[in-house]
């Protein structure tokens, strides 16, 4: 064990800035302040010691607790893990930002609370990021459902209390009944539960277990939302918007599509998944969730719910990418977290900032509105424009590589289903800033007094929009993170 020093620390200072918010409470500006400067200190932690060390073909890792002889609860670092913490670690920051903006403008309560258990999931997040080890990754997991709880039913009100006990029914319910005998059942076959090059039950079990485990672990991950389990997440959007990102693009389902890949690749390994039975029947499952869950978005009226079905839609196209079990496929599985996470979490700002600004909720109200708010309803349509994997946006490049993992396995149904998901997210996405753009305004809507959301709102969407063509620009760091993985 060497070098986990900075991986102890990506857990500490989220939980120490959870204190330190719970104490500036009375000092609303200092509590903020607290939030931002802890949110920026992890990205630099990430991006400045964590990164260059796994880049350089080190594996950093320390040991918290020794469980049981064996199977210790352990950080450690590795390819997919700094990506997800890369992107975790940075959307935080750019919430945050977002959050001070959105929390003030449309007078939320209990912002305290809010700020608090925020840090805390995402420390639980770094902890999914970073484990060595399936138990380690399982508590992290159970501690990140359990601390976002609080944030889904924050309003109080009946219909957040209803969708609070739908987001812990599913997502315990799945794991503790799914994910836990899938790892358990794995400690008795291996005899470890760490994650290993190649696949730690590579040429150690039948290829009826390897089918059953599979799919324990992928219906066990709930958070991956794939259909039937994926009844929390348009439920959770009661939530304040700030909370719909978190769920959305920086931690919760990306904790449950990032595990996935994580296991596919360490637990069983690439070659053990490819072409089994058990990830042909997954894969029709993905792709069943990638078109409904479109078909449905399209039905949606109100926006967050539009999104959210999106949501479902898109994390698919990660579990499709990852059950491809090729390099193609994996690397664009972990390219479309980067890049679902950017464009994913640009829209539920626009969402938000339109709340604030004008109260509105449904697609049907937005008319003309992009002539009042330019620079919300531009960002939303350049994130659309990712979303969809068109040029020069950054969702191109993730949808690309999962192509060409499809043509590689030779799955030209999947290949279809690539294409007809991304036709569909131009039917559900496009209308919206269409609409705000070119849609015809009634006179007595004109004298409303439309403007920008607060600052804060602005600046973080305009950021996350701007990320989405950077990544366009330059998305060889995520590229070769995720080519170290299927070349190791």
């Amino acid at each position: 064990m060497s070098g986990g020093f900075p991986l102890l620390l990506a857990l500490a200072l989220p939980l120490t800035a959870a204190v330190g918010i719970v104490l500036t409470r009375r000092h609303p500006d200092l509590r903020e302040a607290v939030t931002l400067v802890s949110a920026g200190l992890l990205f630099a932690l990430v991006v400045g010691a964590v990164w260059p060390a796994v880049e350089a073909g080190g594996r950093p890792s320390i040991v918290l607790v020794q469980t049981f002889p064996g199977l210790p609860l352990m950080l450690q670092a590795e390819p997919i893990g700094v990506l997800f913490a890369l992107l975790a670690s940075f959307l935080w920051l750019v919430t945050s930002v977002y959050a001070i903006g959105y929390m003030r403008g449309h007078g939320e309560k209990n912002q305290t609370r809010f700020y608090a258990y925020f840090a805390i999931a995402l420390a639980s997040t770094m902890g999914v990021a970073f484990a060595g080890n399936l138990l380690t990754l399982f508590i992290f997991y159970e501690i990140l459902t359990l601390s976002t709880y609080p944030l889904v039913t924050h309003s109080g009100t009946d219909e957040a209390r209803r969708a609070g006990r739908i987001y812990l029914g599913v997502l315990l319910g799945t794991s503790i009944s799914f994910l836990l005998l899938a790892i358990i059942w794995t400690w008795t076959l291996a005899g470890s539960l760490d994650f290993v090059p190649g696949g730690l039950l590579r040429d150690k079990v039948s290829s009826a277990t390897v089918g059953i485990l599979l799919v324990l672990f992928v219906f066990g991950i709930g958070k991956a939302a794939l259909m039937p389990f994926h009844r929390w997440l348009p439920a959770a959007m009661v939530a304040p918007t700030p909370v719909s990102a978190l769920l959305h693009a920086v931690a919760v389902v990306k904790a449950g599509v990032f595990s996935i890949v994580k296991i596919v690749v360490y637990i069983f390994g690439i070659d053990t998944v490819a072409g089994h039975a058990a990830s042909q029947w997954l894969m029709y499952a993905a792709a069943i969730t990638i078109i409904v869950g479109s078909l449905v978005a399209m039905t949606r009226d109100n926006l967050k719910a539009r999104l959210a079905y999106s949501t479902v839609s898109q994390l698919s196209y990660i579990v499709l990418g990852a059950l491809l079990a090729n390099a193609w496929g994996i690397i664009g599985a972990g390219m479309h977290m980067v890049m679902h996470g950017f464009g994913k979490i640009t829209l539920f700002f626009c969402a938000g900032a339109i709340l604030v600004a004008t109260h509105k909720t449904k697609v049907s109200q937005m008319n003309g509105l992009g002539r009042a708010m330019p620079i919300t309803m531009g960002a939303f349509l350049l994130a659309s424009l990712s979303l969809i994997g068109l040029p020069p946006f950054g969702g191109m490049w993730s949808k690309w590589y999962l192509v060409s993992g499809a043509l590689e396995a030779q799955q030209l149904i999947m290949l279809g289903v690539l294409m007809l998901g991304s036709l569909l997210s131009t039917a559900y996405l496009l209308p919206i800033p269409l609409r705000a753009f070119f849609g015809r305004v009634e006179k007595h809507s004109q004298a409303e007094g439309i403007r920008e959301a607060p600052i804060p709102c602005v600046l973080a969407l305009g950021l996350t929009a701007a990320g989405c063509v950077v990544l366009f620009l330059n998305p060889d760091p995520f590229y070769r993170l995720m080519a170290q993985v299927v070349l190791q």
